[in-house]
């Protein structure tokens, strides 16, 4: 009889391989900055409570966004469970940032990567991608984008990276260099190093997840806030803890908010969730730009007039205590969005009243907002 063998050892060298190109990736790329916020000088002139408010500079990834992080874990993750492999066709639903930087892991790998999105998407974002070596593939709306997503990785023998489901399961909680670690080990030395309150936005919810899990496994005192824009699925459903919440219209603020609640979002371990109107996104991404010299997206903005708010009301409790918040991308890709005015009246955006708020904070630390 003759004996057979099954030979598995080429394309687990590949693998091998792939794995040392995205650590060897990550090595030459140093931490990110975590940034001090330029608060007034009520906030530590010793009359009151001292607060302070941190920014966590994502857009220095190589790839400019928050995103670089879980798309290197996505990567991992298809990798180290043998779901890609050499020659994989790698798909994923996504026109944002998420695409961009899976985008580039793929181009790193010399894998063919297609991005699923919605017809109506900017073109400046396509030529992001684009410019890494994707490729767009467009469907008519813009929920039918994860179905078409597995289906062109079943036709292709590839591998659906479904960042939405898999956020939180291919990120490492418990450390290994993740958002909420690199935050504590730099907040070390700071007047207040373990924050009262750490605020990120949702868009999969696998930052908020990993943060939460961490802040409970190191036993952190911090506290989680999830700030949600207008038309996401996430902030009703958890005031009516209904997961099954379904909204129509999709979410202005790019990068965050979602129609329905995604596998990846755990609410046992968000402490609060704050919903922020896309006009108070807009006006505090343009209030931050203005104070940092340099542009933010607009998910910056939801994430700091939460962060607002919460000072505010430290404050106003006469408690001390730092926040810590997340800049997630750079601004200049929203030169002619969020920072079109023309663009802005089109969408019915009037960033006005929410800016007159943001003066008040800067100069009483007062937050007042209906």
């Amino acid at each position: 009889m003759t004996e057979r063998f099954a030979d598995h050892q080429h394309p687990r060298r590949w693998a091998d391989n792939a794995i040392r190109l995205i650590e060897a990736d990550a090595r030459r790329s140093a931490d990110t900055h975590l940034l001090r916020y330029p608060l007034p000088a009520w906030a530590d002139d010793g009359s009151g409570p001292q607060v302070a408010l941190y920014l966590k500079d994502e857009s220095t990834h190589i790839t400019g966004s928050l995103k670089h992080r879980l798309a290197r874990s996505l990567f991992l993750y298809g990798l180290c469970n043998g779901w890609i492999a050499e020659g994989t066709t790698v798909v994923e639903a996504s026109s944002g940032s998420t695409a961009v930087s899976e985008a580039y892991f793929a181009a790193l790998l010399g894998l063919p990567f297609v991005a699923v999105m919605p017809a109506a998407t900017s073109a400046s974002k396509v030529a992001l991608i684009e410019a890494q070596g994707g490729r767009c593939h467009f469907v008519a709306h813009s929920a039918d984008v994860y179905a078409e997503a597995a289906r062109i990785a079943a036709d292709t023998g590839g591998h659906y990276l479904d960042q939405f489901t898999n956020a939180e399961r291919a990120t490492d909680w418990r450390g290994n260099n993740n958002i909420a670690e690199s935050i504590f080990d730099q907040m070390r030395d700071e007047t207040h190093p373990v924050p009262e309150w750490i605020v990120v936005g949702a868009g999969t919810g696998g930052t908020s997840a990993t943060i939460g899990r961490y802040l409970r496994y190191r036993r952190h005192a911090s506290r989680l806030c999830v700030v949600d824009p207008e038309n996401s699925a996430f902030y009703p459903a958890y005031t009516q803890r209904r997961y099954d919440l379904v909204v129509e219209e999709s979410s202005r603020i790019e990068g965050i908010g979602r129609p329905r609640v995604e596998p990846s979002f755990l609410p046992e371990v968000v402490d609060r969730m704050i919903q922020v109107p896309d006009a108070a996104s807009v006006a505090t991404a343009r209030h931050v730009s203005a104070v940092l010299g340099r542009r933010v997206g607009p998910s910056t903005g939801t994430n700091v007039w939460g962060a607002f708010a919460l000072l505010a009301e430290m404050v106003a409790t006469g408690r001390s205590g730092s926040v810590v918040t997340v800049l997630a991308d750079n601004g200049d890709r929203y030169a002619d969005t969020y920072y079109d005015d023309d663009w802005l009246a089109q969408q019915g955006v009037d960033p006005t009243g929410p800016a007159a708020v943001l003066a008040e904070f800067e100069r009483s630390g007062l937050f007042a907002f209906a």
